[in-house]
């Protein structure tokens, strides 16, 4: 693969990982760490994410605890999962937040999937775009002689194959949260 088309590649994984990192925020009924992990939290002055205040573990199949590493900061963990979207009440004890996870109803996960697949098309559009820089960067290229035609119809195929490899995880990706949505 010609080292143009492999310098698109980070560009390419970035957009997939973030679709991930979207997707693991996303409450489907269970109870993950992803879902709170990167909400920020007021500490010491400044923002910090959740895992960075305290350890996030599941106590079971509906039930988050969150223990932060400094107790002064269960009121101000408390404000940021309220202020989230996550739409979960948190309960505070004397050491740590719970979460328990409200069974999700049917209107709930269609409304989910729905947003799920808002997300994932946000993220072929930004995969189209990473193709576009990259195929005005190619053509640039063969205007100002860096290779011929020919070359350049063959690194505009395979940067094309790249992108159809991409979309393709991306559909991957959505399938699964889709499914893990949907299961009751």
């Amino acid at each position: 693969m010609h080292p143009k088309i492999l310098a698109q590649k980070p560009s390419f994984e970035a957009v997939v990982e973030h679709l991930h990192q979207e997707m693991n925020q996303m409450r489907t009924g269970r109870a993950t760490p992803a879902l709170v992990e990167s909400l920020q939290v007021e500490a010491y002055g400044s923002t910090m994410e959740m895992k960075g205040v305290g350890s996030i573990s599941v106590q079971d199949a509906k039930t988050l605890i969150i223990e932060p590493w400094d107790k002064s900061l269960l009121k101000a963990i408390e404000k940021s999962i309220h202020e989230s979207s996550i739409g979960i009440n948190p309960v505070v004890d004397s050491k740590v937040v719970r979460l328990s996870m409200p069974p999700m109803t049917e209107e709930n996960r269609k409304a989910l999937v729905k947003v799920m697949k808002e997300k994932i098309e946000e993220a072929k559009v930004a995969a189209r775009s990473v193709r576009e820089d990259a195929r005005n960067e190619i053509i640039e290229a063969e205007k100002g002689g860096e290779f011929s035609e020919d070359e350049k119809f063959k690194l505009l195929e395979e940067l094309d194959k790249m992108t159809k490899d991409y979309t393709d995880k991306i559909e991957d990706l959505g399938k699964q949260k889709e499914e893990e949505i949907m299961t009751v």
